[in-house]
């Protein structure tokens, strides 16, 4: 028998998946989206678990009901009559029986469009957990990887009247992804972040970035600005009235730049200060609020706007109780309020993008901030698909938040074996966020020599901080060698203590040899702040972490129950273990 004759691909092709991963969303799709207008998608999706794919083996988004000759076709959905889900949220906080889900989620809704004139129409989806496949009208969009940076799909000639929308998201965990199968982290899933309608001209700013030029004194602006659209030469113009700039924008072939000559008032922590800036081309208008400040490294020293600075900060999680990744602009307030309370000027967002309303409510607080993309662990450093997508995630990073003053940091992984394939992949992010963003610095956290005793990192030569992970008193049991590792090292950059720490239980008591009680931690605590207030090359600390985070690996049931207990406070902040107590006073009397 021909064995095409009876071959139903829906069943059959294993290959099904290929024809949607040969259509990518990725950075170049992305436009400049802050300080626009936007129409909200979020609110009650309907929603179906589809843990064998149907949905993409078998086309539903065609929406067949009936065959060539009108007969009904037979359907295994019926989108309209699932039950809701509340977009932005992860799956696993909205109901029990989802908590540990884990593969295809189908999410639709309708919603009308009327036309006002634009000629251009983009949907943008803040983040979908990991992989997303997007539909409308019965036409496939596209597919997007990377489950913490946004990505836009343009809809112009596809939108009607009435219209229905579909994303299959997926969370599967696979070694070839970013980040790989194994993590110290919640595998949350879902569209869980903003879904929104972005109506623009026929020609528009693609991109726009702006920042004071290195080494000028503070006294010069750089402008870059990208066009789309049919009209790719003409004037453009630069406005931040509070500076009596007004400066012509020349757009060649679409793009335009300029250096302008001003004296801004500085953006810091203690001087978040922003100012109101507008960029015009044709009938295309960008305003949003930005600080202007230097960063830079000089020898082992980390220098703000030329004064040296002790980068005081705290590690966290993007994540609560309640919602899971879905923070609220609340609770990301309310970590910043801790940190501050903590006496922090920055923080360390790990270990992945998180939302971009962080970095914007940092540059209204005044708080620096260390962004990282998910290079985490075992990742499968040969594979170039996976290098691909790691870079895509850190592009589509640096886009979104280039011009936050609070981000200092670019972070191209963690916790790495120096093996010569990771040397590769790390290095090359690490020059990657150098060429499209040479205004801030290079980090990653890495892994330390913990048979000699000693800061040894071959991508340190990349990196403009070394960061270095330490768990001194808790998985290296013997607290001295932390002492040697210092006395052994002589690096000539500046180190940033990017985590250490230990478990504690909230309210859990025991003697400081007991592992996993608040006197341990506090112990550790006290050891550690004593001997890094000491080293000249330690620019910084953010110890693991603020708060109490979900997480399958920690099976404990006293001192875990599947929650990595190493914060300072508890899962959902209403209590501060005594081991904060010891870096809000560290902080307050440590000096750069």
């Amino acid at each position: 028998m021909n064995p095409a004759v009876n071959f139903v691909d829906a069943l059959h092709n294993e290959s099904f998946e290929d024809r949607y991963l040969s259509k990518r969303i990725t950075h170049q799709s992305m436009i400049y989206d802050h300080g626009r207008e936007k129409e909200s998608l979020n609110g009650n999706w309907h929603f179906g678990i589809d843990q064998y794919d149907t949905c993409l083996r078998a086309d539903w988004y065609k929406e067949s009901y009936e065959d060539s000759e009108g007969r009904t076709n037979p359907m295994d959905f019926s989108f309209d009559e699932w039950e809701t889900m509340t977009v932005p949220s992860c799956w696993n906080t909205q109901g029990e029986k989802y908590f540990y889900y884990e593969g295809s989620v189908v999410y639709t809704r309708t919603f009308q469009y009327g036309n006002r004139g634009e000629e251009r129409v983009f949907i943008k989806f803040g983040a979908v957990n990991y992989d997303a496949k997007i539909f409308l009208n019965r036409e496939y969009l596209g597919c997007h990887k990377g489950g913490s940076t946004p990505f836009y799909v343009e809809v112009t000639g596809i939108l009607k009247k009435y219209n229905r929308i579909i994303a299959v998201a997926n969370n599967t965990r696979k070694p070839s992804q970013v980040p790989t199968d194994n993590t110290d982290w919640f595998n949350y899933g879902g569209i869980y972040r903003d879904v929104e309608i972005i109506r623009l001209p026929e020609t528009f700013i693609k991109n726009f970035s702006i920042t004071l030029v290195p080494g000028s004194g503070f006294s010069k602006i750089k402008v870059e600005l990208e066009v789309e659209g049919s009209n790719r030469n003409g004037l453009g113009e630069l406005t931040i009235e509070e500076l009596g700039i007004t400066f012509p924008l020349e757009v060649s072939d679409g793009r335009a730049s300029a250096v302008i000559d001003a004296k801004p008032e500085l953006w810091s922590p203690e001087h978040p200060k922003l100012y109101k800036v507008k960029a015009v081309f044709e009938n295309d208008v960008i305003s949003e609020n930005i600080g202007f400040r230097e960063i830079r490294v000089e020898g082992t020293d980390i220098l703000l706007n030329g004064s040296k600075i002790f980068l005081k900060g705290i590690s966290a999680h993007e994540e609560s109780v309640l919602n899971g990744k879905a923070v609220t602009e609340a609770e990301i307030i309310e970590n910043f309020t801790l940190a501050k309370e903590m006496n922090c000027n920055y923080m360390r967002l790990a270990h992945y993008p998180h939302t971009e309303k962080a970095a914007k409510i940092a540059d209204e607080m005044g708080i620096m901030l260390w962004e990282e993309i998910p290079v985490y662990w075992a990742i499968q450093f040969h594979n170039e698909a996976t290098y691909q997508d790691a870079e895509n995630q850190l592009i589509e990073l640096i886009k979104r938040d280039r011009n936050r003053a609070s981000v200092i940091i670019w972070s191209v992984g963690n916790e790495n074996a120096d093996t010569d394939a990771r040397l590769k992949f790390m290095s090359s992010l690490a020059m990657t966020a150098k060429k499209w963003d040479p205004t801030r610095l290079v980090s990653a956290a890495c892994l330390l020599d913990h048979v000699n005793h000693v800061i040894d990192d071959r991508l340190a030569e990349y990196l403009d901080i070394i960061g270095a992970n330490q768990y001194y008193g808790w998985y290296q049991t013997d607290f001295t060698n932390l002492i040697k590792l210092f006395e052994n090292s002589k690096p000539a950059k500046p180190v940033l203590i990017t985590e250490f720490g230990a478990d504690a239980k909230a309210g859990h008591r025991g003697t400081a040899d007991d592992k996993g009680t608040e006197d341990c931690q506090l112990d550790i605590y006290k050891k550690q702040v004593e001997v890094l207030g000491q080293i000249p090359y330690i620019k910084g600390t953010s110890p693991w972490i603020l708060y109490d985070f979900r997480c399958p690996r920690r099976l404990h049931p006293i001192t875990q129950d599947y929650y990595n207990t190493k914060g300072l406070l508890n899962a959902d902040k209403s209590y501060k273990k005594p081991a904060f107590y010891v870096m809000q006073d560290f902080y307050k009397n440590i000096n750069p």
